[in-house]
């Protein structure tokens, strides 16, 4: 069993890491400065709802719903999403007013960086969340790359076919989170040092995700 649940863990890392369209997709909301490491444990929490989802339809109407061409449509949807979040993430670089406070606390040098980006309000940072959550979901339903993640669970008796889908699950949210956080980070330091190489950091981030989600649309 632990082997089974290593094998998940790490079926699950790999899926999210070795994708360049879910790290396109979470980078320039991570890169915003906005919720950290919850931006993309809620795109993690998508893809496995988004994962499931396409698997109990196709159980459920099977020989009935086109699994095929649902996917298919997905993917073109996710080009077209990737496009959308390029775009707003060049226009944060562009139009966005970066402010970097750095505090000392307790004598020990930590400096900790916060982005406010004009005067927008705090429910923005809500609405990253949520909209890393819908993309997510939107990354599960389409492709078929999520089915070599989860094959193994096929061959596996029931109990331990279970545990290596949870966790695979998990190992996923573990991933996009520590991606996610990663990123803020850099963009904290980023931040710290100056506008400009903020503003660079969400440019390229931005300009992934277009190319990304261009490259979806029309492969």
């Amino acid at each position: 069993m632990l082997v089974v649940v290593l094998s998940g863990l790490l079926a699950g890392l790999v899926h999210v890491l070795s994708g360049p369209d879910h790290l396109a997709a979470v980078a320039p909301l991570a890169a915003a400065g906005r919720g950290g490491w919850r931006t993309g444990a809620r795109w993690g929490l998508g893809h496995v709802a988004g994962v499931l989802l396409v698997g109990l339809l196709a159980l459920a109407l099977r020989g009935i719903l086109p699994v095929e061409r649902v996917s298919g449509w997905s993917e073109r949807l996710v080009g077209l999403v990737l496009i959308g979040i390029g775009a707003w993430g060049l226009f944060r670089a562009w139009r966005g007013r970066v402010h970097a406070h750095g505090h000392t606390h307790d004598g020990h040098g930590h400096v900790h960086v916060h982005l406010h980006e004009g005067h927008a309000p705090p429910a923005v940072a809500h609405a990253h969340i949520h909209a890393a959550f819908a993309v997510g979901v939107v990354h599960g339903l389409a492709g078929s790359s999520h089915i070599l993640g989860v094959l193994p669970a096929l061959a596996l008796p029931f109990a331990q076919g279970a545990t290596y889908l949870v966790a695979f699950g998990i190992g996923t949210v573990a991933a996009m989170a520590g991606f996610s956080e990663a990123l803020g980070h850099l963009a904290g330091r980023a931040a710290a040092r100056g506008t400009d190489l903020y503003r660079g950091l969400m440019a390229t981030t931005g300009a992934a995700a277009i190319l990304v989600g261009i490259y979806w649309l029309f492969s």
